[in-house]
């Protein structure tokens, strides 16, 4: 059985807006899978109707083993969910929120005190365990809000965007306690727009835009499968040279694929080490005088590039996802 399975699953919002357009889904349980895409892509929305907050408009989905639309109380109490924005009662300490979201689980009083206890451990509060919430930093309420999550001993944990908007100690921080739970066998569903965090973090990796999956794999096979070496040259001048730099390399010989991006030009190409002095003839020749030239192999970040057109770019928490 999957943890979690979707056949075309889809969203439409009226009038017309197909925020996710028919996506399938097959994540093996113990797994960390990443769903990596800008705001606007469709990110959210999916975990909104894998996390039973927001019902298909097609398709279906199952997590943990139960239909999200006519079984949501059982999908609900085998998930944890930490989305984009914390929701937490500012007027409450560390402690006692935690304790009451265990008492909402069914614990007892004196449980729900030793869960609130051990979690508040795990994601080293338990110093700042009596401060109402209002004082918490920024990532301290993420951490509190993923041990909220946590309360239950769910078998599958969906972060929308944990990490957006922390500073890196508490990006750090928030890995290292994913990382953890994971090896504990926490099947985790991750969303984010931070390329590093999907490719340290996931075994396998869906790139979404405008609402639908157009690359899926592990990290490493996704950057494979451009087959290239990376060049990225970076031409003197304003107006319209990247774009003739661009027109001037897709003359290179075997005709690589060249795409402009900003002011700089990228080019996919096999054996880069040995494109580079060809690149720098051709555009010398051509009167375009070169600030900058590097070579890297392929990332995640140039498989986004090839598979949408476009960089990702992480926003401001709070757009539409």
């Amino acid at each position: 059985m999957y943890a979690i399975q979707a056949e075309q699953l889809a969203r439409t919002f009226k009038p017309d807006i197909h925020a996710v357009a028919g996506i399938d889904l097959a994540i093996e349980p113990g797994k960390v899978f990443g769903f990596l895409g800008q705001n606007g892509s469709g990110k959210t929305t999916t975990v909104r109707m894998l996390t039973t907050l927001l019902r298909p408009t097609g398709g279906w989905a199952r997590v943990a083993g139960f239909d999200v639309t006519s079984n949501g109380g059982a999908v609900r109490q085998r998930i944890g969910v930490a989305l984009q924005e914390a929701g937490l009662d500012e007027v409450q300490t560390g402690r006692e929120l935690l304790t009451l979201h265990a008492q909402l689980f069914g614990m007892g009083r004196r449980q729900a005190r030793e869960r609130a206890e051990e979690l508040l451990a795990i994601v080293d509060l338990t110093e700042a365990a009596d401060r109402r919430v209002a004082g918490y930093s920024g990532g301290m309420q993420r951490r509190l809000d993923l041990a909220a999550a946590l309360v239950h001993h769910p078998e599958i944990l969906f972060l929308d965007e944990p990490t957006t908007g922390l500073d890196p100690i508490s990006r750090e921080a928030i890995w290292r306690y994913v990382a953890d739970l994971n090896r504990q066998g926490v099947t985790v569903f991750l969303t984010t727009q931070y390329l590093e965090e999907a490719d340290r973090l996931a075994g396998e990796v869906a790139i979404m835009d405008a609402g639908t999956i157009v690359a899926q794999g592990s990290p490493e096979e996704l950057k494979a499968s451009i087959g290239t070496d990376v060049v990225t040259v970076r031409p003197a001048g304003h107006d319209g040279v990247a774009l003739k730099a661009a027109e001037t390399l897709r003359r290179l010989e075997g005709s690589p694929e060249v795409r402009v991006v900003g002011d700089s030009v990228v080019v996919y190409i096999p054996e880069g080490a040995r494109a580079i002095a060809p690149i720098v003839l051709l555009l010398t020749e051509s009167g375009i005088e070169i600030t900058d030239i590097t070579l890297a192999r392929p990332t995640l970040d140039d498989v986004f590039l090839r598979k949408t057109g476009h960089h990702i770019e992480a926003t401001p928490t709070g757009a539409h996802a």
